[in-house]
């Protein structure tokens, strides 16, 4: 009988629910494997904003502060695979890494969550209201959408995140990924509010092809040693391939630009033409100067050749970005 496979995981309440939903997939397939957790300089440093990680003689590029400690571990063959968010895993993976499987997409829209049952209903209108967020990205759109939004960060988990917004009287809302919140049980997409801890919290669902998410929102991710035969055989069996070819889209898009994780950059797919093609919007917003014009545009490929929509979508950029000069 063959050893368990050894899953590694940030010890997280929604990195366990995504590493425990894996594993439940393999059983149903037949393979066994357990759950190793491990700390990454993200988890240990809950009093840094993110992008002070990547400052300093120690700097951690990209969202690295999340997975680089379970890179080490497969490494070190200490575990098989490792369970990520896809969004929080760095575009261009060290040599002799690579994602090898997806399982099935959550919902992707980001929600904004608050106390207040009389909020405006369009984010246009919301000058003057403190949002809290640790994603530049959202931070961008709130601003391009209404330039009087005062942003401001926030960490720690997503119970803490939303317990902070019960006990913070200075912030409005904040905004997290709807993925999170239903995959933990605190969020029920069918209403339009729950409770916490005693707190009726309001949660309005922004669409996603307006509010674009990241890349790789909602998806769950297992990354291997390339030369892990066994692990790759296993995980091939509960990889979603829809799944898989739409993040493969947005993530070939993020790499084409060469874009980290403090570059605001919002994406969204969907397949079109019976599931033959994938569409794909982005909006690209200017690292350096806030007050400028996001790229946006939108294009159409074969879904069997999703990096072939990043070619076409820079092609689009380099030609928005020559009107500038």
């Amino acid at each position: 009988m063959s050893e368990p496979l050894i899953l590694g995981t940030r010890g997280s309440d929604l990195a366990l629910a995504q590493a425990k939903m894996t594993r439940e997939a393999l059983a149903a397939a037949g393979v066994e494997c357990r759950i190793e957790v491990i700390k990454t300089i993200g988890d240990k440093r809950p009093d840094l904003k993110l992008i002070e990680f990547s400052q300093g003689e120690n700097a951690i590029l990209d969202k690295g502060i999340f997975t680089k400690e379970l890179e080490e571990a497969l490494l070190r063959g200490e575990i098989d695979f490792a369970v990520h968010s896809l969004k929080d895993v760095p575009t261009d993976l060290g040599d002799g890494f690579e994602i090898c499987a997806t399982l099935p997409r959550a919902a992707i829209p980001d929600v904004l969550l608050t106390l207040d049952s009389n909020f405006p209903e369009k984010l246009s209108d919301i000058s003057g209201k403190t949002i809290a967020t640790s994603s530049v990205r959202r931070a961008r759109q709130l601003m391009w959408l209404c330039q009087d939004v005062n942003v401001v960060d926030i960490r720690g988990n997503v119970p803490t995140r939303v317990r902070k917004l019960t006990e913070n009287g200075d912030w409005d809302a904040i905004l997290l990924a709807r993925a999170g919140l239903e995959r933990l049980g605190i969020y029920d997409p069918a209403k339009s509010s729950f409770d916490f801890e005693g707190h009726t919290v309001q949660a309005r669902e922004l669409p996603e092809g307006e509010f674009l998410p990241a890349a790789g929102q909602g998806a769950v991710a297992m990354e291997i040693r390339s030369e892990n035969a066994r692990a790759r055989e296993a995980l091939a069996l509960i990889n979603d391939e829809p799944t898989f070819q739409r993040v493969s889209a947005e993530r070939a898009f993020l790499a084409a630009l060469k874009a980290g994780c403090q570059t605001p950059v919002g994406v969204y797919t969907w397949f079109e033409d019976g599931g033959e093609s994938i569409a794909m919007s982005v909006q690209v917003f200017n690292e350096d100067d806030p007050a400028s014009e996001p790229f946006v545009a939108e294009v159409k490929g074969s879904a069997k050749e999703p990096a072939s929509l990043a070619a076409k979508l820079m092609n689009l950029k380099d030609r928005f970005a020559s009107s500038y000069e």
